[in-house]
């Protein structure tokens, strides 16, 4: 099975914004756009036994669409600088969701995470950037404004070995409740 990763998708618009940040940085490996994701909880490389089974786990979840903010770009790495992501707010229902997919994954025996969980869409990776070239093109990219869109859905994603990670492929999507057209469909009937 190929290791598998649960996230959220990014909506093309927002893709078109981040992807327009890319090129003028020497040591960046730029991530393909269409790769741009939100992960919520690794998998890693597992059976498919479990790979069925976290499918079937993942079904039960029943949460709302909510919105995602992104608010800046930074870096991770402090001092030698290895990632340049795109911040993400760490909601309320971001971070419970997060917490689901953790509590349950970890009911199949998959073992814990052991990062504390950093909501981010990782832009390039870093090699060897000078941190004075990086100052200057956090600088330059400072302008880029908050970006919010609705998470309507959650994916289990596979991914190849490869440099960079990617391809990445959706292996399954789960809905988010759209509370309001079920309002809206109560009214109604």
């Amino acid at each position: 099975m190929p290791r598998l990763f649960t996230g959220l998708s990014v909506p093309d618009q927002i893709i078109d914004t981040l992807s327009s940040l890319r090129g003028g940085l020497s040591g960046a490996r730029w991530i393909t756009p269409e790769n741009y994701h939100i992960t919520l909880r690794f998998l890693g490389d597992i059976d498919e036994e479990t790979a069925h089974d976290a499918f079937l786990i993942l079904g039960r979840i029943e949460r709302t669409i909510f919105p995602v903010t992104i608010d800046g770009i930074t870096v991770f790495g402090g001092d030698r600088p290895r990632a340049l992501v795109a911040k993400i707010v760490p909601s309320p229902a971001l971070m419970e969701l997060q917490a689901e997919h953790e509590r349950l994954l970890r009911r199949l025996g998959l073992p814990a995470e052991t990062r504390k969980f950093t909501p981010h869409i990782t832009l390039a990776r870093l090699r060897d950037t000078s941190p004075f070239e990086l100052a200057n093109f956090l600088g330059m990219i400072s302008h880029i404004p908050r970006l919010t869109f609705e998470a309507d859905s959650f994916e289990v994603f596979s991914s190849r070995a490869s440099v960079g990670g990617g391809p990445y492929v959706i292996e399954a999507s789960y809905p988010l409740r759209d509370t309001q057209a079920e309002l809206l469909q109560r009214r109604t009937a």
